[in-house]
Formats: structure tokens, C-alpha cells, sequence
């Protein structure tokens, strides 16, 4: 029994070595790799940055044949890091669980490794180290999507006037047409919006008001389904859903720059369509944003074809 506690509390790379259960693997091993990041689900820990940190263990098959000191046919330490990286960058995070399983699908995703562990650690929530540890191999990750998989959707940004335009329904079934999903976004209603005085929560209370207006446009065709996260969107996109985006928990969570005020609606909607990759953005019955490097295309909502 001690010995086994021990071990739930010993580096990564001692653990890998008790429970191996083929061959005998290489290893390689990132430890105490300290990074500052905003994450967490508490309130007291948006706004604010705190340090976590990494030890992995990554299981690789044996090279066969020379190895000619040729770092190509080695599975790199950047590999590892450039995972953390892209964990980190991707959104801004609530759990451990959730960036550990990143972390560990993408290195999984190099044609070499075989199973990884991944232990993350927030070092300022207590006195002691608070963590969680995770171990993957490939056979859990599948055959997952790979990046260049991934969909490029058309987007598309509707006023208030253009969701209450007779001419909706046809507008999102020409849209709809094709192989690329469709994303709908949407600006502020036209009733007044709360004011807090307060930026943070009046950051929050415009974004709830675009989202207001997001289920009056799912109300208006039902074929429409709103979504809030990354995980909701890429699903729907896969299965054929017409998406309407609800934008609060994307913006908050992000971890790049967004545009300064949500009230500036086209430029959020721009700002959205880079995120996800889209192949162009129609906006009905709005300025064009410059926000986007993206193919823009105005439709006046007084046309009925597009």
C-alpha cells in the first residue's frame, strides 16, 4: 500500500515505468515546466494571471537503426511545449481536466509517441500544489479529426431588421445550399440594454442581450440551433446544423484580443468568423467591418436573392 501512494504522488516518468505493460518504450520527459496563464473556473480567477505547471512523460517507440544524431527522426522536445502552447492558446480555460486532455491528443498525434502522461499543477491556490493528472495512449484519441479536417463555414451577420425581414427563411436555405456550414450572428435588439456603469459587468450584461437576440432569430426558423461553446459549434457544424451564436463564454474565454465594445456587433461578428476559419462572411444590412481579412460581402435586406 505505501508503495502505491508513493507512486499517485512520484514525477510522471515513475509511473509510466510501474504500470508499462509492452515492450520496453523509450521516454521522454518536460518537467516543471512553469507557465503564467489566466485559468479557472472561480470568479476570483478571471482578470487575473496564475502559474501552473507541467511535467509530462511521453512514451515512444525504440528508433530502429542508426540514429545519425538526425533530430528528424526523434520525437522533440518542442513537440511538447509547442502542445502546452497550442492548449494555452486555443481558449481561455476553466478545468485542468480539459487542457491536460488537449495537451495530451496532441502529442499523441506525432506518428512516434505511445502513450502520455500529463500532470498540471496551479501553485498559487493554496498552500500545497493542487493538480490533476491524466494518462493517454493512442488508442484513446481515435480517429479523431485532424486540424485539416476541420470545416470551414460560412458566416453571417444579420440586424435586427434583417431577422425580421420576410425574406429570413430564404436567405438562410440559399446560405444553407452547398457543402459549407452555416453560422449566423447577430447584433443587439432594438430595446434598451441595461446600464451598470460598471466595464466588466456591462461587458457581460451587452453580451447577454446579443444572445437575447439570438434565440428571437432560432424562434424565427426553427431549423436554426444556438450555441455558446467551441465543443457545441464544431459538433454541429460536423452534423449539418444551422448555428446561431450565442457569444458570451467564446468572448470571455478567449484569449487573444476581441473588439474593445460588443456593441460594435459587426466587428465582434469579424472578429468570430477568424476564429472559426471561415471561408467568407455576408453581412445583411450593415457597414462592412475592416476588422477581417476575410472575403466580406454586403446583402441589402431589400433583395430576396443573394
Amino acid at each position: 500500500m505505501s508503495s502505491e501512494i508513493r507512486l499517485a504522488f512520484a514525477h510522471p516518468s515513475e509511473r509510466a515505468e510501474a504500470s508499462e505493460s509492452e515492450g520496453p518504450l523509450d521516454r521522454i520527459s518536460v518537467r516543471d515546466h512553469i507557465v503564467e496563464v489566466e485559468i479557472g473556473a472561480f470568479q476570483a480567477e478571471r482578470g487575473s494571471t496564475q502559474r501552473i505547471c507541467f511535467n509530462i512523460v511521453v512514451e515512444v517507440r525504440p528508433l530502429t537503426g542508426p540514429i545519425n544524431d538526425d533530430v528528424d527522426r526523434i520525437l522533440s522536445y518542442d513537440k511538447v511545449t509547442e502542445a502546452i502552447s497550442h492548449g494555452l492558446a486555443e481558449e481561455r480555460l476553466n478545468l485542468l481536466e480539459t487542457l491536460a486532455a488537449r495537451v495530451a491528443d496532441r502529442i499523441l498525434l506525432e506518428p512516434q509517441s505511445v502513450r502520455a502522461f500529463v500532470r498540471i499543477e496551479k501553485l498559487d491556490r493554496g498552500p500545497g500544489a493542487l493538480g490533476v493528472e491524466i494518462v493517454r495512449s493512442q488508442d484513446d484519441i481515435g480517429n479523431e479529426t485532424t486540424a485539416e479536417d476541420q470545416p470551414h463555414p460560412r458566416l453571417a451577420y444579420l440586424t435586427d431588421a434583417a431577422i425580421t425581414s420576410d425574406n429570413l427563411t430564404g436567405w438562410i436555405s440559399q446560405m444553407r445550399a452547398g457543402d459549407h456550414p452555416l453560422i449566423l450572428c447577430v447584433g443587439i435588439g432594438d430595446q434598451p440594454v441595461l446600464q451598470t456603469g460598471h466595464k466588466m459587468t456591462q461587458r457581460r450584461i451587452d453580451l447577454l442581450s446579443i444572445e437575447q437576440n439570438a434565440w428571437r432569430l432560432a424562434a424565427r426558423d426553427l431549423r436554426c440551433v444556438v450555441v455558446s461553446t467551441r465543443t457545441e459549434l464544431d459538433w454541429a457544424m460536423k452534423n449539418g446544423q444551422i448555428c446561431v451564436w450565442a457569444p458570451s463564454k467564446i468572448v470571455l474565454d478567449a484569449v487573444d484580443d476581441t473588439p474593445d465594445h460588443p456593441f460594435d456587433t459587426v466587428a465582434l461578428a469579424a472578429w468570430f468568423a477568424t476564429v472559426i476559419e471561415a471561408q467568407e462572411m455576408l453581412v445583411f444590412g450593415a457597414e462592412l467591418s475592416d476588422a477581417s481579412g476575410l472575403p466580406l460581402r454586403a446583402v441589402s435586406i431589400e433583395q430576396s436573392d443573394l
